[in-house]
């Protein structure tokens, strides 16, 4: 494993790396991605293997511009290409009609694809020089928290990649939101960007956020984006006696006698709250703690997102 900043010459070799079957970590807006060319069998189950991750959950492929995209998916509807215009580059991905290139792994078996434009500058100029389209999953064990800086990754993955590309702390803190098209505009994962947006563009949106079995969309099962210690969502009063030895996460507040408090935002922001989530649970994390206690934040905009990942992750 090769831990490396971002310089011209870096990113040349990871996209040698890349273009030759390799996996490679690269930072996005959203979370950190573990990558590797979608046309490329061999090296997709490269990255099921790195993760533990069941091959019936379905990959999200990252693509650079319209001629890449061409290249991953085809009958591309009218809705999807007002959506990319208002929302690519960004964190939003499209579950598109799979093109033949891509083989059946990347989807697992699926006639769709799950497809986003990152708008990270590193990832885009890894895009470039590779001149694949790259299957990129967060770059963490299967279940575990999402990474949003490299270090994450090293923790977790360490000399199972390649190379990890340091980009610095990820933007959003939050995966992409992704919405199916067919038959109707749904939302099968909350993300980055709120629902709310994306209505303002196509108008009402169904919603769909459980697999009800096999996934149809990265993010779907019941347990996933869960640290190591036990974590639940705390509604009610928590006996001053049941504190000790554990955490609090709040947006603006906590009551006295917990060993840790973090507060996601004091003044109330979701993007600040959703941008330091998974940075805080993975603090956290590391503090030998018996429990996590997380308060449950306004489910309107970006706290639809928070929420669906500590539900997630409090899942036994």
């Amino acid at each position: 494993m090769t831990l490396v900043s971002p310089t011209s010459e870096n990113l040349d070799r990871a996209a040698a790396l890349l273009r030759a079957g390799g996996v490679v970590a690269i930072p996005t807006e959203t979370v950190y991605g573990l990558a590797a060319s979608a046309l490329d069998a061999i090296a997709v189950a490269r990255i099921f293997e790195i993760k533990e991750r069941p091959a019936f959950d379905p990959l999200i492929v990252h693509v650079l511009d319209d001629a890449m995209l061409a290249r991953v998916a085809e009958d591309i509807p009218e809705r999807a290409r007002v959506l990319a215009a208002r929302f690519w580059p960004g964190p939003l991905t499209l579950v598109l009609r799979k093109a033949a290139s891509i083989p059946d792994l990347v989807t697992s078996g699926l006639s769709t694809v799950a497809v986003r434009m990152p708008a990270h500058p590193v990832a885009r100029a890894l895009l470039a020089r590779a001149g694949v389209p790259l299957a990129a999953p967060s770059a963490n064990r299967f279940g575990r928290l999402s990474p949003t800086r490299a270090e994450h990754v090293v923790n977790q993955l360490g000399d199972r990649v390649d190379c990890i590309v340091d980009g610095g702390r990820s933007e959003h803190g939050l995966e992409s939101t992704i919405l199916a098209l067919e038959p109707q505009v749904t939302l099968l994962r909350a993300g980055a960007i709120p629902v709310e947006a994306l209505e303002d563009v196509v108008g009402s949106i169904g919603i769909d956020l459980s697999s009800g079995g096999s996934p149809v969309a990265p993010g779907q099962l019941a347990r996933h984006y869960a640290p190591r210690t036990p974590l639940r969502i705390v509604e009610d009063f928590v006996p001053e006696a049941m504190r000790t030895g554990a955490a609090f996460i709040g947006m603006s507040q906590a009551p006295p006698g917990y060993a840790q408090v973090r507060l996601l935002s004091p003044s109330g922001d979701l993007r600040a709250a959703a941008a330091q989530l998974f940075e805080t649970l993975h603090e956290l994390d590391e503090r030998g703690l018996q429990r996590i206690d997380v308060a449950p934040v306004p489910e309107r905009g970006l706290g639809v997102a928070i929420m669906d990942r500590l539900r997630r992750a409090a899942a036994r």
